[in-house]
């Protein structure tokens, strides 16, 4: 079994630098690192070029989002398993890859599995020793997850013109409706130290409300899909209206409309009994089905 490190990267050439020294020093190493520089303008490509040159690199020069450039990278990668992390975030341990085979060799329908965080965002994190059993979930991180790369080319990988957020509880519906599996993996961990950098949670909220409700026109089945939809948008608002971002709304309706006939025409719904087992795992992962 062969494992692919993807990594998209946006301005934050210093994160990348120290996420690239950690994963270089991991035994066994990957079969592969590859990173999407998306629109870098801060030297990132000059960077890998001259310090890393075993990296695969690729450059858009115009950025295209971080959900494109995974896109392209698992679809590209050579290995089995593909490992998705962000700049700043890194397996914690040394034989990651070597606990992470295994996992997947006992599990033929492990589509996905995702890890626990050590995060800066969170820092209590950083001193947890115990994580819980591993779980049955509704979704996973695209910065600490292992994705096995044929059932993601089967599954039609994700929609790009999500652009960031959201790919992930799409993919792990789509996984679960196959007859696959997502899980909660404790047995190995992420160090993720969680730049401020290019983070912007009012952009990111208005990603994820859209694409969530893009989802939804995509994937749930009639007549369910008005009454989710309806929960859905109206979360989103509540969510706004804690935060004080209600007047900015307009701004993802605006772009869940112009968006609305490209979902309509990739529409295609999941038996409701599926649907509904998932959103039941998104909200409380479970020890067992």
């Amino acid at each position: 079994m062969t494992f692919s490190v993807v990594i998209p990267t946006h301005n934050r050439k210093e994160d990348l630098r120290r996420t690239c020294e950690a994963l270089e020093a991991l035994r066994p190493p990957p079969k592969e690192i590859i990173v999407c520089a998306d629109g870098c303008t801060d030297g990132t490509a000059e960077f890998l070029r001259t310090r890393h040159p075993g990296i695969r690199l690729l450059v858009n020069e115009q950025s295209r989002g971080s959900i494109a450039a995974r896109d392209a990278m698992i679809r590209g990668a050579k290995g089995d398993i593909v490992v998705s992390l962000d700049d700043d975030s890194h397996p914690a341990e040394n034989d990651f890859f070597e606990t992470l085979e295994q996992i997947f060799k006992n599990n033929l329908r492990l589509a996905v599995a995702t890890f626990p965080q050590r995060s800066d965002e969170f820092p209590e994190s950083l001193k947890t020793s115990r994580f819980g059993p591993p779980m049955f979930a509704g979704s996973y991180t695209s910065s600490g997850a292992a994705i096995r790369r044929n059932v993601f080319i089967a599954l039609g990988g994700y929609p790009r013109h999500f652009r960031h957020a959201y790919e992930e509880p799409d993919f792990a519906l789509r996984a679960w409706n196959a007859g696959f599996e997502v899980r909660y993996e404790t047995v190995l961990t992420i160090r993720h130290h969680y730049t401020q950098a290019q983070r912007n949670e009012n952009r990111t909220h208005c990603f994820h409300a859209r694409n969530e409700l893009w989802s939804v026109v995509m994937r749930c089945p009639f007549p369910q899909l008005f009454a989710v939809a309806a929960f859905r948008a109206v979360r989103q608002f509540q969510y706004a209206w804690m935060r004080g971002w209600v007047l900015r709304e307009p701004l993802w309706w605006g772009s869940f409309l112009a968006g609305l006939p490209r979902c309509i025409a990739a529409r295609h719904p999941i038996p409701w009994n599926k649907y509904r087992t998932w959103m039941e795992l998104v909200r409380n992962p479970r020890a067992g089905l």
